[in-house]
């Protein structure tokens, strides 16, 4: 029995010391807020601390978790107001780049352990790409949920008139938590997953379920396959397929779609969609023609390409036919983007021609998002023209400069989709590195990732699964009905001002109330559509940059 207890007595020591966020005092009155899964040896690291215990003459120290010996320490200073609490400051302990086992002290207090190691963001990529499983629509293998949607679509509608007449629109996507597709959206996503992979071949390279063909790839095709059903004629898309009446049924799995019947698609047209469109056929074009010697399939993609290509001038400028989302508001980026990947699979000039024209014509967009892209073009341009990757750099000095007014240090100020143009950042910074071998911006770069692992307000993870704490209850019905979301991503936080306008109907009390401010509000309820909905441009974005920086 003495036995029994003493095993007992050393697991619950063991738990209190290793898993919680302090260890001698209550986690109500200090809160340390880093990256969950710790640090990579040589890059940037710091910690958010929030308190509403002064201290005074006091150190913050990093100590090594299997010795207790002191590796690093600061004294505290420059204390400011944050929300609720009456003290935060930041700590920079970039100087300790020894691998092995840490945490953070202050007086009493202590943090989680974190590792400092070459492989903390391993298996992440492969996570975030779980993800594309779930939102699979059709007949293509989906997980967590059975094939659904095989009338895709029912009827066509054309500057607002129903035509009755079907189309094979099966497959590809749902776009977020709901059941709708879009041109856009999947477009934006097909074209970063087939990036990825030209990118870095080898860190993108991994095939899980050994049949030769890199997992991301496969992904790619479905995005490849449905983006060519979309072709109707001449400068046609289909834009959309299902409307907003997809919103009032009810949560329900996709194979229970009450709409199942009656799901219209949407035809226009656009510069802006001709960009993307023909951007990411022309890539997966040349990947398979490259690498998979698939000819018939690499020759439908770039005429197909070439075809709406060779129809920009007649279409408007942006397309605004379906429900209204997902609208751009420029077009240069992408067809920038579209001509470039078409010269390089096609090497005909007058495609490099008009990707300089339209290049230069976007210039810096100061962001990142499904809408805005232009560093992808900029970076694929460098290798013409030096002078595009200026406009990479004009964007990160801003963002650097952002960071400097706020103490988590986020490039950009909140709005829906925040998580995304954070890790946007990080994004253009590996490509910036990659054309400049210039690492002056890795700190603002840094501390975006870190903000979505964890280095935020509320202390959590914004992807399912990765990290201590994180995301859980998403705006997501097979998440909801499944009770799991692998490697789903959440949008994140919004002003408070911004979110109230939505009316969100809440259903949980709000468990992170203390670290809400007017500047960012976040909530992990499945009700909440702004901060919490995960998406497959989101995914595709942190695919990206989490794929590249694992070892």
């Amino acid at each position: 029995m003495k036995l029994r207890i003493s095993i007992i007595t050393a697991v619950l020591f063991f738990i209190l010391f290793s898993n919680c966020s302090v260890n001698v005092k209550a986690e109500s009155e200090i809160y340390f807020r880093f990256n969950q899964l710790g640090f990579l040896p040589l890059e940037h690291k710091s910690a958010v601390i929030l308190s509403n215990t002064k201290f005074e003459n006091v150190s913050a120290l990093v100590r090594d978790a299997r010795t207790n010996k002191i590796v690093f320490s600061s004294l505290i200073n420059d204390f400011q107001v944050y929300g609720n609490f009456k003290y935060s400051f930041q700590l920079d302990f970039s100087s300790v780049q020894l691998k092995g086992e840490y945490y953070l002290e202050i007086a009493d207090y202590r943090s989680t352990v974190f590792p400092i190691n070459e492989n903390v963001y391993k298996n992440v990529a492969e996570k975030l790409l779980d993800f594309f499983k779930v939102q699979r629509c059709g007949y293509t293998d989906p997980y967590l949920h059975d094939v659904c949607h095989i009338s895709d679509a029912t009827s066509l509608i054309e500057n607002g008139k129903v035509i009755n007449k079907s189309m094979d629109l099966t497959g590809g996507w749902h776009d977020a938590g709901d059941y709708v597709k879009f041109l856009n959206t999947t477009a934006f996503a097909t074209y970063m997953l087939l990036f990825s992979y030209d990118f870095d071949p080898i860190k993108f390279g991994f095939d899980n379920n050994k049949n030769g063909t890199p997992d991301i790839l496969e992904e790619a095709k479905i995005g490849l396959d449905w983006l060519l059903r979309c072709y109707v004629e001449k400068n046609k898309l289909v834009v959309q397929v299902q409307d907003l009446n997809d919103h009032e049924v009810g949560w329900r799995l996709p194979e229970d779609d009450l709409l199942q019947f009656n799901r219209p698609a949407f035809i226009g047209s656009g510069k802006n969609l001709i960009g993307i469109y023909s951007a990411a056929l022309a890539l997966g074009a040349r990947i398979w023609r490259d690498k998979f010697f698939y000819k018939e399939f690499s020759d439908k993609c770039l005429q197909t390409a070439e075809k709406i290509y060779s129809f920009r001038n007649s279409s408007t400028d942006v397309d605004s036919s379906g429900s209204g989302m997902y609208l751009d508001k420029y077009f240069e980026g992408k067809l920038a983007l579209g001509a470039v990947e078409l010269f390089i699979t096609s090497s005909k000039e007058n495609y490099l021609i008009d990707a300089k024209i339209y290049a230069d014509s976007a210039g810096s967009d100061y962001w990142w998002s499904w809408g805005d892209v232009n560093s992808l073009a900029h970076y694929r341009l460098t290798k013409f023209d030096s002078k595009f990757q200026d406009y990479i750099k004009n964007n990160l000095v801003h963002f650097s400069k952002t960071k400097e007014t706020n103490l988590f240090g986020k490039g950009v100020s909140p709005t829906w989709g925040t998580n995304v143009t954070l890790l946007g950042i990080t994004l253009q910074n590996i490509l910036w590195k990659k054309l400049s071998n210039d690492n002056s911006f890795d700190t603002v770069s840094f501390i975006q990732k870190d903000y979505i692992l964890g280095r935020n307000p509320w202390g959590l993870s914004f992807i399912y699964n990765v990290g201590k704490k994180y995301s859980k209850n998403f705006h997501h019905q097979i998440s909801f009905l499944k009770g799991q979301l692998p490697g789903g991503f959440a949008a994140g936080p919004a002003t408070s001002e911004f979110i109230k306008g939505y009316k969100i109907p809440y259903e949980q009390q709000d468990r992170l109330s203390i670290f809400q401010t007017s500047d960012a509000a976040y909530r992990d309820d499945r009700m909440d559509f702004i901060t919490n909905e995960p998406t497959i441009t989101g995914n595709a974005t942190a695919l990206f940059v989490f794929g590249n920086l694992k070892n």
